[in-house]
């Protein structure tokens, strides 16, 4: 993250995300698949980094070789077509986006840091400061219960930050300027849609 400032001089904390160019690789719809979809590929790589299926879905549409495919769900495949480039030229200053990326991460975490658990008194002899204390009932029933919060792996799963504020856009570098932070480290894989409108 960084931060700029703005016409009126306020400072704005934001993030710089590259972003594409993003080749459409797959459309998908409703005849065909039973669901409307597209797919878009980024990351131009060797030939052989890729397993030959991997190759030869690409080469039915004469695309290069593509480190990362993903599928977005859209409601008008017709205004797509394959070897289409996505990059920043759809979005503009002003709008709002949803970043999903798997977020940085923390190792195994205890009860406090990963549940905001409260910890036991520091003094009067307790030996109890960041012990998980009860997990459960007795002999009934018996078991933990499935879902109790308990220590373990914190981060690195796939979340989303919604309603960001695109600030700038870049169309000559691909470069879109979002305030706030996203999900993950720098170097991170996102991927970015347009924010729905509320109740939708």
């Amino acid at each position: 993250m960084t931060q700029i400032f703005d016409e009126s001089g306020n400072i704005i904390p934001v993030t710089i995300l590259k972003v594409g160019p993003c080749i459409v690789t797959q459309i998908k719809t409703i005849l065909t698949d039973g669901y409307n979809a597209i797919q878009i590929g980024y990351g131009t790589v060797s030939n052989k980094s890729l397993t030959q299926p991997e190759l030869g879905h690409l080469q039915k549409s004469n695309i290069q070789p593509l480190k990362y495919l993903k599928e977005f769900r859209v409601n008008d495949p017709e205004e797509f077509k394959v070897g289409q480039i996505l990059n920043v030229e759809s979005l503009a200053a002003g709008q709002l986006i949803d970043v999903t990326g798997k977020s940085a991460g923390k190792g195994f975490a205890g009860l406090q840091k990963r549940h905001n658990f409260t910890r036991g008194p520091m003094t009067h002899g307790s030996k109890n400061h960041r012990a998980p204390g009860s997990i459960g009932m007795g002999t009934t029933p018996g078991r933990v219960l499935p879902g109790k919060k308990m220590a373990g792996q914190l981060g690195n799963k796939m979340t989303k930050t919604r309603k960001l504020k695109v600030v700038q856009v870049n169309l000559d570098e691909n470069i879109l300027v979002v305030k706030g932070s996203v999900p993950g480290k720098p170097g991170n894989l996102l991927s970015i849609r347009v924010s729905p409108k509320f109740g939708q």
